[in-house]
């Protein structure tokens, strides 16, 4: 069900209105029994206001006894059974699952896409380029490639002359104000193709995990839409439920 753009009443707080308006929604039948609310995205371009607000909106209308809230699913990358928090950028990560990996740039450029433009719902065809392919220090054999794509905007422009910042795409983000506080990631199986099997020093048509990720931050803005290819022998996909 589409709904309108609402207009929040002045004089209350700002969560308070988010959950009187879907309260309203609820007891009229606007919203059914057991059907979904929107997510946290949509209620924020809908009334217009920060995550942070939309989910203490979120928290007043379940005590009003309204909603419940369910226990997600999370899914956990894992190196060699060890579970990596790309939260804290993906070479600590891994450094932390025990991983001696080295990253090799492959790509730094603005590129246009707007194809993955339309995709993601915003109006800038224009991306910065991050592609790198990470390998064993030891031994040399292939881990990943990230293939990382950054909406163009002014506190990231300079990035193709000046590089990242130590190296570290995390923390070239951070130093621009540009915090994840949210996301969605997908988790499916690629066979390589001739160039990322060049690139990897694996045979064609070999199946590594696939992730795509999205991140955004508090307010809802793009920050990274990142593809991964992860070799199986030491990645896998962990669900908790």
């Amino acid at each position: 069900m589409v709904r309108k753009a609402a207009v929040l009443s002045p004089g209350v707080a700002k969560p308070e209105r988010i959950a009187t308006v879907l309260e309203r929604e609820i007891r009229t039948g606007a919203i059914g029994f057991g059907e979904r609310l929107q997510s946290e995205n949509e209620l924020v371009q809908r009334f217009s206001v920060s995550r942070n607000t939309v989910r203490k909106g979120l928290e007043e209308l379940s005590s009003r006894g309204l909603i419940t809230t369910r226990v997600g699913i999370g899914s956990f990358v894992t190196f060699d059974g060890k579970m990596v928090d790309d939260a804290i950028g993906w070479s600590k990560a891994l450094a932390d699952a025990g991983a001696n990996a080295e990253a090799r740039t492959l790509r730094l450029e603005v590129i246009r896409d707007a194809a993955l433009a339309e995709r993601l719902g915003i109006a800038n065809p224009d991306f910065i380029a991050v592609d790198r392919v990470r390998s064993n220090a030891n031994d040399g054999h292939a881990i990943s490639i990230e293939r990382s794509r950054l909406p163009l905007s002014p506190e990231l422009e300079e990035i193709p002359l000046k590089g990242l910042r130590e190296g570290s795409l995390h923390k070239t983000l951070r130093s621009a104000g540009l915090i994840p506080a949210g996301g969605e990631e997908w988790a499916d199986l690629e066979m390589l193709t001739a160039e990322d099997a060049a690139i990897l020093g694996c045979p064609v048509g070999a199946p590594f995990l696939r992730t795509r990720r999205l991140t955004r931050t508090e307010d809802g803005r793009l920050i990274e839409y990142v593809t991964s290819l992860l070799n199986p022998a030491h990645f896998a996909l962990h669900l908790e439920f």
